[in-house]
């Protein structure tokens, strides 16, 4: 897959494009779904296919106050991208001036001028454009003038009528419901981060010494608890952990964040200052406050077996 970030650069796409546009938060199996459907038409025409999505999700940027976390960083989007095999991504530069550029201006621009659109496959609820006021309709009266099909889906659903979406899964995370959001991702939902210092208790003291990872503000972590999960290492190498997110009620009353602490099993190695890439496959239980140093001590030598045994089914 070849990454375009400037319109101006165009690919030189002389038999066209199928083209499909969307934030993309999460690549789950109703976007592969869709992706393979372009991808299916655009090998029918014999041009390329193309995912146009953005290099933020356009909420934080046209209603910061009520923008969703997101599920992957950019970096991450495109990797996930990259395995669908797609052609090409082109990421926009979303800003003030992108979300106050009328509809078909972005059609012109974007879709006919840039990717030379044969056809534009979208769900069926899209919008886009200043005002929410591009829709399926409106792109098909443009691809009518302009030379392009247009093809509105349905949302895939699962085999409970549940529709895969990015929305749906947050809530599914926000409830710890893990096992469930990776149903719908296709893949274990994960998390990246920088192993920073933290109040090096774990060791010391409780006998688990964990890394503190460190996730970006805008990434949705799951609901407070114990997991049992994964932890990889820039090198690549993946260890089972186990994985308490949470405000640490025995140790303090009020905690300001959330803090993700990863325990890697049969482990024994430095970690701080490395990137992470933490994944949740189980929640084991919730947080708890314990009413002794002790207590605590003995549950997590529980949550650890538990992992382990998760892990390993």
């Amino acid at each position: 897959m070849e990454v375009i970030t400037d319109t101006g650069a165009c690919p030189p796409l002389s038999t066209g494009s199928v083209v499909t546009i969307g934030a993309y938060d999460g690549v789950h199996l109703g976007h592969r779904a869709l992706i393979a459907e372009v991808r299916e038409r655009a090998a029918a025409l014999g041009c390329a296919s193309v995912v146009v999505t953005f290099d933020r999700h356009p909420a934080m940027v046209v209603r910061p106050e009520s923008a969703p976390k997101l599920l992957t960083d950019l970096e991450q989007k495109l990797e996930l991208l990259a395995s669908t095999d797609v052609d090409y991504t082109l990421v926009i530069h979303f800003d003030e001036e992108r979300a106050n550029e009328a509809a078909d201006d972005f059609v012109r621009e974007v879709l006919v001028g840039c990717l030379h659109a044969q056809a534009v496959v979208v769900g069926h609820d899209f919008h886009f454009g200043h005002g929410r006021k591009g829709n399926v309709a409106m792109l098909q009266e443009l691809g009518g003038e302009l030379g392009f099909d247009v093809l509105g889906l349905r949302l895939i659903e699962d085999t409970a009528h549940a529709p895969y979406s990015s929305t749906r899964i947050r809530q599914l995370l926000a409830a710890g419901k893990v096992d469930e959001a990776a149903a719908m991702l296709g893949r274990d939902h994960e998390v990246r981060g920088i192993v920073k210092r933290g109040d090096g208790r774990g060791g010391p003291e409780l006998g688990y010494p964990t890394a503190n990872v460190a996730v970006p503000p805008d990434i949705l972590l799951p609901a407070d608890g114990i997991y049992a999960g994964w932890y990889e290492r820039p090198d690549g190498d993946v260890h089972p952990a186990a994985i308490s997110l949470g405000r640490r009620p025995t140790f303090y009353d009020d905690a300001e964040s959330s803090l993700l602490e990863a325990y890697l099993l049969d482990f024994d190695g430095d970690l701080y200052g490395e990137q992470a890439k933490v994944r949740f496959v189980t929640r084991l239980r919730d947080e708890l406050k314990f009413d002794s140093v002790e207590a605590l001590i003995a549950q997590m030598g529980k949550d650890v077996e538990a992992a382990r045994l998760s892990l390993s089914a």
